[in-house]
């Protein structure tokens, strides 16, 4: 099944059903006044988050949705029944935006989250409503409103708490199948994965997290260059981001500066994101040429881990390190004050 990350659908909510004039006509009851039922409501169109979608794939098949409208007034001050909403089944980290302003109006992070993307109008009323002391007879009655109709547009930005970025053929793939249960297609040729994947880490004493592979970037991915400008808005919502490194490739370095160039220029602010480097293809890389490229890492000020996808190597000592960051997350008030160099300078000063 295709992987859909964004779609246009059209909504339209019910209209009011229109008021009644009727006058109550029965033996015996003399003069007995108008009583015509107002009429119902037109139904709303609703978008609720559900975890059992994961992509937008059902607006490819449907992208028009529409609420009842409400039911007329009857005589005998019968009301119009209010219309049926339309609900709409959006996977979570929807965002909802209007398509000619580009305006964000919902943002749908959580389980049971509800957005009302179109309101029905309102039912008109009967004649009652407007009868006075110097008409007993009214006749008029209200039409009902018509309900919100437009086009919108709709973005999938998936919730994960770790985020797996790096240059294609880095070994993301193979490192999120070590983690996980998840099995992506993994092979020798770069944009071997050509849409995000999602896999759920179990690590111990802990609540399970959620690990996203996106798409290999490669220079100028921020103007469309490639896959990756596609799928970035992917990781901006990860707590945490594993940058990747082929530590056997010929140059890392420059692959490491290509990766973070694009995530500065995608949004500047992921590179304040918490980053763990991982340099993977350890079995096969120089031990000498390893070794350098730890300390180079290692005096930019990054928190590094060295594996091998491949073989396992690392792995576990991986979890528990991504295990011991996610804590540090949760409860910042565990980290030690000698952590925070800028906090121990202002205390000398």
């Amino acid at each position: 099944m295709a992987f859909v990350d964004q779609a246009r659908f059209h909504v339209k909510a019910g209209d009011g059903g229109n008021g009644c004039i009727s006058f109550r006509r029965e033996k015996y009851v003399p003069r007995g006044g108008p009583n015509g039922g107002d009429g119902g409501r037109g139904g709303n169109v609703i978008m609720e988050c559900s975890t059992r979608l994961h992509s937008l794939i059902d607006f490819r098949y449907r992208s028009h949705f529409k609420a009842e409208r409400g039911v007329h007034g009857k005589g005998k001050d019968m009301h119009g029944r209010k219309g049926k909403d339309c609900y709409m089944a959006v996977p979570i980290g929807s965002i909802i935006k209007d398509r000619e302003t580009g305006e964000i109006l919902a943002d749908l992070r959580n389980e049971g989250d509800q957005y009302i993307a179109a309101r029905g109008g309102k039912g008109g009323l009967g004649n009652p409503h407007f009868a006075s002391g110097t008409n007993r007879t009214p006749r008029v009655a209200t039409k009902g409103d018509e309900g919100e109709e437009k086009w919108l547009n709709i973005e999938l930005k998936l919730i994960a708490d770790i985020g797996l970025v790096g240059l294609p053929n880095a070994g993301k793939s193979t490192l999120l199948s070590q983690l996980s249960a998840a099995n992506p297609k993994v092979a020798s040729y770069p944009f071997t994965t050509l849409e995000p994947q999602l896999g759920v880490l179990h690590l111990e004493h802990m609540e399970s997290c959620i690990i996203a592979d996106i798409p290999g970037l490669i220079e100028g991915a921020h103007e469309g260059v490639g896959l990756g400008f596609t799928f970035l808005r992917h990781i901006e919502r990860t707590r945490i981001l594993l940058h990747i490194i082929d530590a056997s490739s010929e140059q890392p370095m420059e692959d490491f500066r290509v990766v973070e160039n694009e995530l500065k220029a995608y949004k500047e602010e992921l590179l304040e994101r918490t980053t763990l480097v991982i340099l993977n293809k350890v079995d096969i890389a120089e031990p000498e040429e390893l070794e350098t490229l730890e300390k180079q890492l290692v005096q930019k000020g990054f928190q590094i881990a060295s594996i091998s996808g491949l073989t396992g190597q690392g792995i576990d000592e991986l979890k528990v390190t991504i295990g011991d960051i996610l804590d540090e997350l949760n409860n910042p008030s565990n980290v030690s004050p000698q952590n925070n160099p800028d906090e121990n300078d202002e205390l000398s000063s």
